[in-house]
């Protein structure tokens, strides 16, 4: 992030989507443990992504998870305290229980310098920007927001592509690989973990 945001002291992702029964009920494999998860491992795993690759490594997270209004075996909501090792508090709140419909899936950084707010029903639309200094970045900005019918955006079928390029050219490079998808799999670990045994969870996770 160029340092613009200073010392980085606040951090929230809110992820406020709707999942009824019915779609749990499509299938026997959705909303259980083995094959499919809940809302955190399942709806919110991009945003557990985030957590490091936007802010930087997790320190210690405290979380707690319920299934609340659904007849599912994973969770439906889940609530998370974070601490980063630069310094930085956080929170992320995640429930497929959103009356109507899909409201938000968002990201707040707030720092010493700098504030910025993407939002939308799937992070889609800068909602707020600014920052002491000036920046090339800041001209992007009015034409970076953009309209989606599906929380799930266009960036799947980009991922898909490099995936592919990766598997059939040796040279290339995956933009995501293995290694940074284990760290999103330790935090969503260390969450899990910390609701089971009511305890602050600090990170790494010992191998």
């Amino acid at each position: 992030m160029a340092g613009r945001f200073g010392q980085l002291a606040m951090v929230c992702i809110n992820v406020f989507w709707q999942r009824p029964q019915s779609y749990y009920d499509q299938d026997s494999w959705r909303g259980t443990l083995d094959l499919d998860g809940g809302a955190l491992m399942n709806q919110a795993s991009h945003y557990i992504d985030l957590l490091e690759w936007l802010v930087g490594p997790v320190d210690t997270l405290t979380a707690s998870i319920a299934t609340l209004g659904r007849n599912i075996e994973a969770e439906d909501t889940a609530a998370m305290h974070l601490q980063w090792k630069n310094g930085a508090l956080g929170t992320m709140a995640v429930t497929m229980l959103t009356y109507p419909k899909n409201l938000e899936g968002s990201i707040t950084i707030l720092g010493e310098t700098g504030t910025v707010k993407i939002g939308g029903p799937a992070v889609n639309k800068i909602d707020y920007w600014c920052f002491a200094d000036t920046n090339s970045d800041d001209d992007l900005v009015d034409s970076a927001s953009y309209e989606t019918t599906s929380v799930y955006g266009f960036g799947h079928p980009l991922y898909y592509d490099d995936m592919l390029l990766t598997l059939t050219n040796e040279k290339h490079m995956p933009m995501c690989d293995g290694e940074e998808g284990l760290k999103s799999l330790e935090l969503l670990i260390a969450a899990y973990k910390s609701s089971e045994n009511k305890q602050s969870i600090k990170l790494p996770l010992p191998r």
